[in-house]
C-alpha cells in the first residue's frame, strides 16, 4: 500500500451503518426471487390432485416428480453457490430466475409422468442455485443489527409465495387448467429477470475480496452507507482478499479441524427440517383429501401451513436479533414435532383446530428453518459464504427429497393418519437436538461480530 493512501474497512462500514433505501431495495429484490422460487416449488403439489385425475394415476405416482425437483434443487444449490464465489452473486441469481422461467412454461406442455420428471428437474436447478445467493448478498449488505432479521423477512418470499400459489390455483385451475399455474410461474420469472439485470447490486464485499473496480466499490459504498464520506485516496480493504478466494480455502473453512463439527451439525438440522417441510407441503393437500376434506380447502390448508412459516420467520428473526442467540431455534424445533402430531390426530375432523396445528407447525418448521438459513450466513466469512450456505441447502435437499419419497411409500402403506404424522414428526426431535449441540459448540449469537471480524 503506498503511504498516501487510506485503507477503508468494507465490512466495518456496512455492519455499523444504518438501514438505507439500498438496503431495502437489495432485500427486496431478493424477497421477490424467494417469492417466486416458492411459488414454483410448491406449484407441482398444488396441480398434482388435477393431474392425477386427468391421467387416471394413483397418487403415489407423484412421488419420484416431487423427489426429482427437489433433486434439481439440491443440484442448482451445490452447483450455484460455489459459482457465485467465483464469478459474483448477481450473475448465479440472474442464471437461477432464468431458469426458472423457461422450464416453467415448457411445463405447461407435458404430457407424460416422464415429461413432469425431466421438467421438473430442469426447473428445480433455477430454484435451487437461487437460494444461497439472494441469502448471501442480503446478509451482506445488511447492516449487522438487522441481518438475523433481514435475511429472515426476506426468506419469508418463499411461504409467501407458496400461499400465493395456493391462493391462486385454487381460482384458477378450476377456470382455466392446471397448465395456468405454470404459465404464471414462468412469465413472472422472466420479466423479474430483465428487473434484476438492472437494478440488482452485484455484492461490494465480493468485489473487494476479488479485486474489482475501485469505482465500482466507491459508488456501491456510497450507495450502501449514504452517510459515509470517502477520502480521495481510499483504498477498499476486506480481510479476505482475491488469493483467499480459492476452492481450497472455502473447502478449509468447512472442514477444517475447528469446523467440521460445526458444519456437519448444520448440515443434519438442514437435513431433518428440509424433510419435514417438504413431506409437508408436497403431501398434505393429498392427505388432506383423502382423508374427507375438499381439494379447494385442502389447497388452502396448506397455504395456512407457509402463512404460519411467514408469522414464525418475522417473530423468530426479531427475537434472535434482540437477545442476540439462535438458541430459541432449538426449542422451536422440539414443539414443531408436537405441532405435527397433533395434525395427524386432528386432520380428519378438519375445522379450527385442524388450522391452528397446521399453523403452528408452519410457525415453527417454517420460521426455523427460514433463520437458520441466517445462521448459516454469519457462520461462513465472505468467500466462503454462498459455498457454506449453498452447501448446507444442498445436504438439505437431500432430506427435501426423501420427504416426498417416504411420504408416498407412508401413504402406500395405508397406514392410520395418527401413525403416518407420528413417524413425520421424528426429525423434528433429531432437528432439535442437532440445533442445541450446534449452538453450545459455536457462538451464532456472535454472527453480526463473526461477520465483522472476516
Amino acid at each position: 500500500m503506498a503511504d498516501n493512501e487510506t485503507p477503508v474497512n468494507v465490512d466495518r462500514l456496512i455492519d455499523e451503518g444504518r438501514w438505507s433505501s439500498f438496503q431495502t431495495l437489495t432485500v427486496g429484490l431478493c424477497a421477490a426471487v424467494t417469492v417466486i422460487d416458492g411459488f414454483d416449488t410448491q406449484s407441482i403439489a398444488y396441480v398434482a390432485p388435477v393431474v392425477a385425475r386427468e391421467w387416471g394415476l394413483e397418487a403415489s405416482a407423484f412421488g419420484p416428480v416431487f423427489s426429482v425437483g427437489l433433486i434439481g434443487m439440491m443440484v442448482g444449490a451445490l452447483a450455484l453457490g460455489p459459482i457465485a464465489d467465483r464469478l459474483g452473486r448477481k450473475l448465479a441469481i440472474v442464471v437461477s430466475v432464468a431458469l426458472m422461467g423457461i422450464f416453467s412454461i415448457a411445463t405447461m406442455f407435458a404430457e407424460t409422468v416422464e415429461a413432469l420428471i425431466v421438467l421438473r428437474f430442469l426447473t428445480g436447478l433455477g430454484l435451487g442455485g437461487a437460494m444461497p445467493n439472494v441469502i448471501a448478498l442480503s446478509a451482506e449488505y445488511t447492516p449487522a443489527r438487522w441481518r438475523s432479521t433481514a435475511v429472515g423477512v426476506m426468506f419469508c418470499g418463499f411461504p409467501f409465495g407458496a400461499v400465493l400459489g395456493g391462493l391462486l390455483a385454487a381460482q384458477i385451475i378450476p377456470i382455466f387448467g392446471w397448465q395456468s399455474v405454470f404459465l404464471v410461474g414462468g412469465v413472472v420469472p422472466l420479466l423479474l429477470m430483465i428487473v434484476l439485470i438492472l437494478t440488482l447490486p452485484e455484492s461490494v464485499r465480493f468485489l473487494v475480496a476479488r479485486n474489482g473496480s475501485r469505482e465500482k466499490v466507491a459508488t456501491l459504498i456510497t450507495r450502501a452507507v449514504p452517510d459515509v464520506r470517502l477520502p480521495e485516496n481510499a483504498t477498499f480493504q476486506t480481510p479476505q482478499k482475491a488469493d483467499e478466494t480459492s476452492r481450497g480455502t472455502a473447502r478449509a473453512e468447512l472442514f477444517g479441524p475447528k469446523r467440521i463439527t460445526v458444519t456437519l451439525l448444520l448440515w443434519a438440522t438442514f437435513f431433518m427440517n428440509l424433510l419435514m417441510y417438504y413431506f409437508l407441503i408436497n403431501w398434505l393437500p393429498l392427505i388432506l383429501q383423502h382423508a374427507g376434506i375438499a381439494l379447494s380447502q385442502a389447497i388452502l390448508f396448506t397455504a395456512l401451513l407457509n402463512a404460519g412459516g411467514i408469522v414464525g420467520t418475522i417473530v423468530l428473526a426479531r427475537a434472535i436479533d434482540r437477545v442476540g442467540s439462535f438458541k430459541i431455534l432449538g426449542a422451536v424445533l422440539f414443539a414443531a414435532a408436537f405441532a405435527i402430531a397433533a395434525v395427524g390426530y386432528i386432520g380428519g375432523d378438519g375445522g379450527i383446530a385442524l388450522a391452528i396445528a397446521i399453523f403452528i407447525a408452519g410457525f415453527c418448521v417454517n420460521g426455523a428453518q427460514n433463520n437458520m438459513n441466517a445462521l448459516a450466513a454469519g457462520i461462513y466469512s465472505t468467500p466462503a459464504r454462498s459455498t457454506g450456505v449453498g452447501m448446507a441447502l444442498g445436504i438439505g435437499r437431500i432430506g427435501s427429497i426423501l420427504g416426498p419419497v417416504i411420504g408416498g411409500v407412508l401413504l402406500s402403506a395405508n397406514m392410520p393418519l395418527q401413525t403416518l404424522f407420528l413417524i413425520g414428526a421424528l426429525p423434528a426431535f433429531i432437528a432439535a437436538a442437532a440445533m442445541f449441540f450446534l449452538t453450545q459448540r459455536t457462538q451464532p449469537q456472535a454472527t453480526a461480530t463473526t461477520v465483522q471480524a472476516h
